[in-house]
This record gives structure tokens, C-alpha cells and sequence, in this order.
């Protein structure tokens, strides 16, 4: 038993009152004569021990009064536990990303989870409440309740870390208090253990679980080949079960609707639908399907635009026919010029610059290829086995800090393949071990960068760097067969592409992003992105100005999905479209259960009802009032009957 007041109990002094009372209350007996003095000697006897007998029946009643009293007003009462009486400090995380858009018993898991923390958390109790997205502190259900109702999905889904956190900034530092964290959310199985490690901290999981787990997503789109007028595209769909079910996929250019078919599982996870669309214009595109589950991968945006063309220079002392024969319109704008006939002034204009085998790079040459490196720009350097590996070094450091070292006249072989380059990665489906491999007659020693193609003594015959690349010898004829392998074309074709970074299809919301845009602005001048369907509003991305183009990276915004305008001012460069990751889709969760420290359950007024009961207070003052007049009543009855 515990009291509300317990200070109250020092009033039990007061006990002593009626006992001293009784012990100093003595009465003067008058002496009568009588007679009989035999009789009334027996008489006075018998009453003297009623007296002594009715003081101290009257002495425990008034006692048992007097305590009652006092106990009474210092509040006793019964805990279900230890912690009951002690200060609480909540902290509530709810999951509001797009998982739990999944219908339960009562409708939407997320809806349902914060309806009824709304409906349970009393009005006036302070508490704090995380989302994915947002953090509402010390606040309380009377005060925010209009807020709460407003909560929205979030792309994100933060980790167990993350909660951790989050969690543990929002309690304070009182050891006094007795903190306890919820965690609300339907706990999806991402390969990662759903542990919190919080010290002197009670969890709680509430595990959200939809009736029907069975989701339907559009996970992606890519181009399988490409015509003069047209281009084929494979739209990707998966579910979680295997069945034998059709479901319609639209194609939309914007509003306009441009084909309907229909995917078809077929007792398979992951089907494809191929769709054809003109390459010649710029395509606003939506897929979209209708599946009741989840709404956010109902719909996938991609854009088509305009072949951006990328701009190569080639700077020669040898034959570049084999380079003209590559960069073909209207992917790339080829230009050749001879080195002492080259325009410095020029150079800004183009994305990528080869060296065709310049034997000796001037200082101005090299200053304004520094400044055209550091402008974004992209370099080949083909080193001639005519040139001097000092003129060399002094060019390679000055660009990105490749070295070159001695000149070998010795043939060698071409061996091994750096498929984790970027060059490579989307070109080779496995790695090839039986390849006709390139030979080179004479070649410089390339260090201090990441090689792309080696020799079989393990040097570098093609290496890179910061987008400038060198190749150890010349490509011409007499020097190389290089011109004749199947490398060439990847490996020369990809850098050109790679020197200007366009926007892919799509992009994903959330993850870094990062894209070129060509186009000259001023120095005041800022793009910025509007979607298409709310274009007054728009948000302004990190971004870094060069020459020719600017360079936007993104990841935290947009955080909507949806087709975007690129805005210089109120001039559209270009579109780009961003879609939400599809990680949410995997309706896949963890299997919880109660472990020590760790309450589960699997509803909101569950666990709120038990947290009540274990919380509750039992009082008992009322029961020492009725004995306190109990008392009363009994020293009545003695006081007036005792005879």
C-alpha cells in the first residue's frame, strides 16, 4: 500500500490526545454513610470495573477515530506495478510510409493506427509523435488533433537506427522519469533485423498486418531497342503470389491515352508488356494500372526527350578516321581538327576532347584543357609512342594527376577487363573469359588512376580519372590492332556518352540523383523544377553552372512523384520524370513476437488498454472514512447502552 500524501502520516501524533486524556481524567468520588456498609462496598466495586472497561472501549474507538481520519486524508492506494506513481515521458513513432496504404479489418493500416491513438491517448496527457517525415514534440491530443488528422504518406521509411535516434533525442535526461517508446508500423521484412537498442527505456511494438498481402506494382520501365521513328519500351510488373491472373496496363502521353493491353502472370511473380512509342517527339509518359492494395506504384512517369546532341572534338596528329566513323549524328556532333590548326576559343563548346596522339601538348593547349576539365569537361589522351612521357606528365597531372612512366617497345597483350568500371557496367552480360583480346607494339606505363583495360603483366593500357582518360599507346595500325576488337566501340563510345550525364527515363525519389542539362546561363541565372501538374510551385535543386551545362543533383527533393519542368526563368529546357522507390511494394513482414523488455501486440487499444491497467491506481481512501465513522457510530452506542 503507497499514499498519495504520505506527509499526512506525521498527524498520527495525535493519537496520544485521547490517551492522555483518558489517563489524566480522574474523578473526585464523594463518601456517603450508610449503614450497610458490607452491601455498598460490593456495589462500589462492581461499578468502578464497568467504568474502566467503558474508558477504554471509548479510548480505542476514539483512537481507531482519530487514525482512520488521518490515514483517509493521506490517499492510500494499491499499484498494479512499480512504475505506475512515476512521471511518464511517451514517445509515440508512427510509420506512415506507403506500406501501410494496405487495407486491414477497418480499413487502411495507417488511418486505422492513428484513429485510434487519437481515440485512447487521453486529451490533456503530453506526449511526443515521430513520423517518417515529420516530428511533433510535447504535444497533446486536444491542442493537435486537426494536425494529426492531416498526416499524410511519406516515401521514406526510417530504419530501426534511425528511430533509435530520433527516439532517444526526444527523452530528456531525468533518471526519474519512466520513459516508454511505441512503435507503430506494419515492421516489413527488408532483410535487417527490427531491433531498438535503448537503454532504461520500455518498448512497445504494435505490428499493423493486412488482411490481403497480395500487391500488384509497376516496377520499371527501359528501352529494349530503338528505331529512326520508333522506340521499344518493356514495362516490368510483379506481385507477391503466384497466380494466374490478367491485369490492364495503360500508356498515357501526358493526358492522351496512347495504347491498352494487358499483363499476364500466368502462374509467375514478374511479367513484362512491351509498348512502342514515337522517339522523334517529346513523350510525357505515364503507365498506370488499377490495383486496389496500394495506390503509390499504380502509376510509373518516364520521359522521352529530344536527343540531346553530345559535342566531341578530336585534336589529331594520326588518322581519326576510325573516331569519325564512331561518333555519328544525331547522337554526338563530331569535329576533327589538326593541332596547330585548333581554336582555343572553341574548345568551351564541345563535352569531349580527344588527343589523337599529340606528341607534344603545348602550355596553351594544356592550360585550356585545365580549364575545360574543371569546367565539366571530359578528356581521351591516346599517348604516341613518338611522344615524350615528361610532356605527357606534365599535361596528365595538370588534368586529373595520372602519371606516365616509361616507354615499352615490347609487344604485350590485353588480359583482363575492369567490368565494375562505369564504362562496362551495363555492357557485358557476364564475364567473358574466352575474348579476342587487343595487342599493343609499344605503349607508356599509366599510374595513379583506375584502370579500365590491362595487360597481362598487370599495367594499365587504358586508365581514368575524374572523366580523363588515357590510353597507353597509339591506336594507328602499325602500333595496334585495338581498332579491330570489340572493345573499341563500348569503351570509346561510352566515355563520349558519359562526358555529358543526361537524364535517364526516370529517376527514383529519395536516392541521390545527378544529371546534366546543356544549356548557358548567366551567373545570376538558377534552374529550378515545377511539376507538370502543379507548375506554380517550384523547388530549386543543388546545382553547379559550367560552361556549356549545368550539372543538377538531387535526392531529398522532389518528393513527390511526377513528370517535371526544367525552368530557366519561365523557359522549359527539358522534362524529367521521378518515381517513388518500390521497396514499399514487398508486402513481406517480420514474424515479432514478446521477448524480454519488448511488449508486442497487434492493435493500437490493445496495448493502450494494457499500459491503463498496469498504470492503475486502486484508492482507498473512501474505505477508511466508512471506518473512521464506523468508528464513530460505535463509540456512540458504547457511550450511551455500556453500562
Amino acid at each position: 500500500m503507497q499514499f498519495k500524501h504520505p506527509e499526512l502520516l506525521y498527524a498520527l501524533i495525535l493519537l496520544i490526545i485521547p490517551i492522555l486524556v483518558h489517563l489524566f481524567q480522574l474523578r473526585k468520588f464523594q463518601k456517603e454513610d450508610f449503614t450497610n456498609v458490607a452491601f455498598l462496598k460490593q456495589i462500589s466495586i462492581q461499578t468502578r470495573k464497568s467504568n474502566t472497561i467503558k474508558k477504554w472501549l471509548v479510548l480505542l474507538t476514539r483512537l481507531g477515530l482519530i487514525a482512520m481520519m488521518v490515514l483517509a486524508f493521506a490517499q492510500p492506494f494499491f499499484t498494479q506495478s512499480d512504475t505506475a506513481t512515476k512521471e511518464k515521458e511517451t514517445v509515440i513513432y508512427l510509420d506512415n510510409s506507403f506500406s501501410m496504404q494496405a487495407k486491414g479489418a477497418s480499413g487502411q493500416l495507417f488511418r486505422k493506427a492513428l484513429q485510434d491513438l487519437i481515440t485512447n491517448i487521453p486529451e490533456e496527457e503530453t506526449f511526443t509523435l515521430l513520423t517518417n517525415t515529420e516530428t511533433f514534440k510535447d504535444i497533446s491530443i486536444k491542442n493537435t488533433r486537426n494536425n494529426l488528422l492531416q498526416l499524410d504518406y511519406a516515401a521514406e521509411q526510417l530504419t530501426p537506427a534511425a528511430i533509435a535516434l530520433k527516439a532517444q533525442k526526444e527523452f530528456s535526461s531525468n533518471p526519474a522519469t519512466e520513459k516508454q517508446l511505441i512503435v507503430i508500423s506494419d515492421f516489413q521484412d527488408k532483410g535487417q533485423p527490427q531491433t531498438i537498442d535503448l537503454e532504461n527505456i520500455s518498448l512497445h511494438y504494435v505490428q499493423m498486418r493486412p488482411v490481403i498481402e497480395n500487391n500488384i506494382a509497376i516496377d520499371s520501365v527501359y528501352p529494349v531497342q530503338s528505331e529512326t521513328n520508333k522506340l521499344s519500351l518493356v514495362a516490368t510488373l510483379s506481385t507477391q503470389e503466384r497466380r494466374e491472373t490478367n491485369v490492364p496496363i495503360s500508356l498515357y502521353n501526358g493526358e492522351q491515352l496512347i495504347a491498352k493491353a494487358t499483363a499476364s502472370f500466368n502462374e509467375a511473380t514478374e511479367t513484362q508488356v512491351e509498348f512502342d512509342i514515337d522517339s522523334q517527339t517529346d513523350f510525357k509518359g505515364r503507365l498506370t494500372i488499377e490495383d486496389p492494395l496500394l495506390a503509390f506504384d499504380n502509376t510509373l512517369y518516364f520521359n522521352n526527350n529530344p536527343v540531346q546532341t553530345i559535342k566531341v572534338l578530336s585534336i589529331n596528329e594520326a588518322e581519326q578516321g576510325f573516331l569519325s566513323r564512331m561518333y555519328t549524328a544525331p547522337e554526338f556532333a563530331y569535329t576533327a581538327t589538326e593541332v596547330n590548326t585548333l581554336d582555343y576559343s572553341k574548345i568551351p563548346d564541345y563535352n569531349f576532347i580527344i588527343l589523337n596522339e599529340v606528341k607534344a601538348p603545348s602550355q596553351a593547349l594544356t592550360n585550356a584543357l585545365a580549364t575545360f576539365v574543371a569546367n565539366g569537361g571530359s578528356v581521351l589522351c591516346i599517348l604516341s609512342e613518338a611522344g615524350e612521357a615528361s610532356n605527357y606528365n606534365l599535361l596528365l597531372a595538370r588534368l586529373s594527376g595520372l602519371q606516365v612512366g616509361n616507354l615499352y617497345k615490347k609487344g604485350r597483350l590485353v588480359t583482363s577487363i575492369n567490368y565494375d568500371h562505369p564504362l562496362y557496367r551495363t555492357v557485358f552480360d557476364s564475364r567473358i573469359k574466352n575474348f579476342q583480346y587487343p595487342s599493343v607494339s609499344s605503349g607508356f606505363a599509366i599510374t595513379n588512376g583506375e584502370a579500365i583495360l590491362d595487360f597481362e603483366d598487370g599495367s594499365a593500357f587504358i586508365a581514368g580519372k575524374n572523366k580523363v582518360y588515357a590510353i597507353a599507346g597509339g591506336l594507328n595500325a602499325t602500333n595496334s590492332n585495338f581498332q579491330n576488337s570489340p572493345l573499341i566501340v563500348p569503351t570509346l563510345y561510352n566515355m563520349a556518352k558519359q562526358s555529358l550525364s543526361l537524364p535517364t527515363l526516370y529517376f527514383t525519389n529519395g536516392v541521390p540523383n545527378t544529371y546534366d542539362i546543356p544549356a548557358m546561363v548567366q551567373e545570376d541565372e538558377i534552374l529550378s523544377l515545377a511539376n507538370i501538374e502543379t507548375p506554380d510551385k517550384t523547388q530549386i535543386p543543388l546545382q553547379r553552372t559550367f560552361g556549356n551545362k549545368v550539372t543538377i543533383t538531387t535526392q531529398e527533393q522532389p518528393e513527390k512523384a511526377g513528370i517535371y519542368n526544367i525552368l530557366n526563368k519561365d523557359n522549359i529546357l527539358q522534362q524529367v520524370s521521378y518515381n517513388y522507390n518500390r521497396d514499399e511494394s514487398i508486402l513481406r513482414y517480420q514474424n515479432l513476437q514478446a521477448i524480454d523488455g519488448v511488449s508486442y501486440t497487434t492493435s493500437v487499444a490493445t496495448l493502450f488498454d494494457s499500459l491503463k491497467e498496469a498504470n492503475s491506481i486502486q484508492p482507498l481512501w473512501k474505505w477508511f472514512v466508512i471506518f473512521a465513522l464506523l468508528f464513530l457510530v460505535l463509540e456512540m452506542l458504547i457511550l450511551k447502552f455500556f453500562k
